[in-house]
């Protein structure tokens, strides 16, 4: 077991678990840690805890000190900084004419390297604008392209659901979301409906796949041929949550059909429908991870 806390360095950014080196930290309280770009200021966000060693894939950088009242000045001056470098940056990239959306900056606690956030819809060649920004903030530079999801968890927004966007409040990492998964919690496959303000499938897709996949296991999709003791039918309409079916049914190719609605336990699937794609991939082409 290693004793870790976990520091946010940016604003909506990933926790990253750092070694305390015996210092009891609570939650909230900034500290300056180090870290493979150099010293950074950022926020405990998880006091004091002990993990297992097995979790721990990377090697421990460690909290170098709880941070002073004159830490938080410096880091007040960097934020200062970085915003007169955003304009800085707009102004030289329009110079080469380079295709660049700036989404963030980021500069460490030491002064020692600056980070420009930027998207773009191809390959940039910015080794001309490097060399001069290099020369106005004499520090090392480093410009690194990021992807949608990325720059709407920088940017943050509200949600369709009228909530923070995940990626900008507590998901630390992106995980891969399929249409397969709309599909099978019976959501439209209306791209406009299933898209994040990203553009691409929403993360929260992925929440209960799990627990849709364990319940769809026995279900029957519609127009499947069911028996029941009421006699054959067909699935007319599934629920997966409240695991019960309507059907229409008959006890003999005279009768009638009647509506009845069936627990899943009472039925048994005879034919499974081939079910033909109604939707235009096309159409849903790019917002799928």
């Amino acid at each position: 077991m290693t004793e870790v806390v976990g520091v946010r360095l940016k604003k909506g950014g990933k926790i990253y678990y750092f070694n305390p080196q015996n210092l009891q930290i609570e939650k909230n309280k900034a500290v300056i840690v180090e870290t493979v770009q150099g010293l950074r200021y950022g926020i405990v966000e998880i006091p004091n805890k002990f993990t297992d060693d097995d979790k721990l894939d990377f090697e421990l950088k460690p909290v170098i000190r709880l941070a002073t009242p004159e830490d938080t000045i410096q880091y007040e001056k960097n934020l200062e900084k970085e915003r007169e470098a955003y304009s800085i940056f707009l102004e030289k990239s329009k110079k080469y004419n380079l295709d660049m959306k700036l989404i963030d900056i980021e500069l460490t606690y030491d002064l020692n390297k600056i980070i420009f956030y930027f998207t773009s819809e191809g390959r940039v060649d910015f080794r001309e604008l490097v060399k001069e920004l290099a020369s106005i903030f004499k520090m090392r530079i480093e410009l690194r392209q990021i992807g949608v999801r990325d720059e709407a968890k920088i940017i943050s927004g509200i949600g369709i659901c009228g909530r923070s966007l995940c990626c900008s409040t507590f998901l630390r990492d992106f995980q891969p979301v399929s249409i397969k998964m709309a599909k099978d919690q019976k959501l439209s496959l209306n791209p406009t409906k299933i898209s994040g303000v990203c553009g691409r499938l929403m993360c929260c897709l992925k929440y209960e796949q799990e627990a849709y996949e364990e319940l769809t296991k026995n279900m029957p999709n519609e127009g499947d041929i069911i028996k029941t003791e009421k006699g054959i039918g067909e699935v007319l309409a599934v629920n997966v949550l409240r695991q019960t079916i309507k059907a229409a049914v008959r006890k003999t190719e005279q009768d009638t059909p009647s509506v009845e609605f069936f627990n899943v336990s009472e039925i048994e699937i005879v034919k499974k429908k081939i079910v033909k794609e109604e939707i235009c991939m096309e159409e849903l082409k790019g917002i799928e991870d």
